[in-house]
């Protein structure tokens, strides 16, 4: 809810100041685009060489070598995931949400890029797939798998619930994830956590008071989120204590679910794999 303050008195040109046209802040008609039947075709015959069950409002930590394929899975019922990466022997890199966010936009599907913090700049992963690419905007302005989200931590609830110390929020799940993978201590690997990719959620900004929101997520068991790795990735993933998110988040109320992380190697690297920075990429992909 906004302060109810005084408004101020709109000058003679307001509304030809509010007429001017945007202008796109990253244009990318210059970044390559990935080969999407290239990625495609190396699926085929390809092997499933590890998965991970996420326990609802739990995390878990996976690796995926370069040149891999790996999906989130929906296996039970409706339940969305934060997601967080890094360049697997160097936390220091890691996903840059706020860049993938205006180089993609709010919202990321089939086609689009993670890409990794400054000064390192690359995509981490490219979206091969995606289930739920039907969903679009809806009336409400809301879509699924955003990159505009944080991720629900306990000082976020505490402050909002005055003294409530939740300790399965996502940040919290992603911390004991890192810490289990790593062998960091708490601090350090609390330090490693990272705005998310919200897998599933459906999210928007509301209309009157552009405050972020959320409703019920319409992913289903069988629907996935599919990548390619470009690099070696260390990857977390958290079963949000939200479930779908259709009424509230960091609580034990709401119905939850687990996730499955599923990694496939193929036979070939695609051949449509390009890099938009070749001074800042191992194009070596190997994934054996």
């Amino acid at each position: 809810m906004k302060l109810d303050l005084p408004e101020h008195t709109a000058p003679a040109d307001a509304e030809a100041r509010k007429a001017l046209a945007p202008v796109i802040c990253y244009p990318v008609e210059t970044l390559p685009r990935p080969d999407l039947a290239a990625y495609r075709a190396a699926r085929a015959g390809w092997e499933k060489i590890d998965e991970l069950i996420v326990p609802p409002r739990e995390a878990g930590a996976f690796t995926v070598p370069a040149g891999c394929f790996f999906r989130i899975v929906s296996v039970e019922g409706p339940q969305v995931g934060d997601l967080n990466l890094w360049a697997q022997g160097n936390l220091q890199e890691r996903f840059f949400s706020g860049k993938t966010r205006a180089l993609h936009g709010t919202h990321v599907s089939t086609g689009d890029r993670l890409w990794s913090c400054l000064p390192y700049l690359r995509p981490l992963a490219t979206i091969t797939d995606d289930t739920l690419d039907w969903y679009g905007f809806d009336a409400f302005g809301g879509s699924v798998h955003d990159v505009i989200g944080t991720r629900c931590d306990p000082y976020t609830h505490n402050l909002l619930s005055h003294g409530d110390h939740y300790h399965h929020c996502c940040h919290s799940n992603l911390t004991r994830a890192v810490m289990q993978a790593t062998g960091r201590t708490k601090l350090d690997a609390e330090m490693q956590v990272h705005d998310v990719l919200n897998v599933f959620m459906c999210t928007g900004f509301t209309r009157d008071t552009g405050q972020y929101f959320m409703k019920a997520s319409p992913v289903r068991p069988g629907d996935y989120l599919e990548f390619f790795a470009e690099i070696d990735l260390l990857g977390a993933l958290s079963a949000c204590p939200g479930g779908d998110c259709s009424s509230e988040h960091s609580s034990d109320t709401a119905a939850c679910y687990p996730l499955k992380v599923e990694i496939y190697r193929p036979q070939a690297t695609p051949d449509g794999w390009i890099s938009p920075a070749p001074n800042r990429y191992d194009r070596t992909h190997g994934c054996g």
